[in-house]
């Protein structure tokens, strides 16, 4: 299984992106979702997770900015980032589990990462 993430880029502080997270070909509607991010010169940290059942948990750094939804229809997972600031720079992974029942950012509990898509707050 691989995951594809895709909709970074960079915007000024107060901007918004949406970062989309596939699984192509495959159906992971069965996987807790998560993303991280890692920014330069840090570990990588989770920012927001959803579960089977949309159950979600954030991060207090993102909490009532960023939004994480799931469309099992398109195998794809969402990150709605609004009020961006300068220190949500980071590269932003998305990460799956199918045996992941609790909530967590621990990041060996995710089996499946992608690549990773920069996103840059100036």
């Amino acid at each position: 299984v691989q995951l594809v993430e895709s909709g970074g880029g960079s915007v000024q502080a107060g901007g918004s992106l949406r970062l989309s997270c596939a699984a192509p070909g495959y159906r992971y509607d069965t996987y807790c979702m998560g993303w991280f991010r890692q920014a330069p010169g840090k570990g990588r940290e989770g920012v927001a997770q959803i579960g089977r059942y949309g159950e979600s948990t954030y991060t207090d750094a993102v909490k009532g900015r960023f939004t994480i939804a799931r469309d099992n229809a398109k195998n794809t997972v969402y990150l709605q980032m609004n009020n961006l600031k300068p220190e949500d720079t980071a590269v932003y992974y998305c990460a799956a589990d199918r045996w992941l029942w609790r909530a967590s950012f621990v990041l060996s509990d995710y089996s499946l990462w992608g690549q990773g898509t920069q996103v840059t707050v100036s």
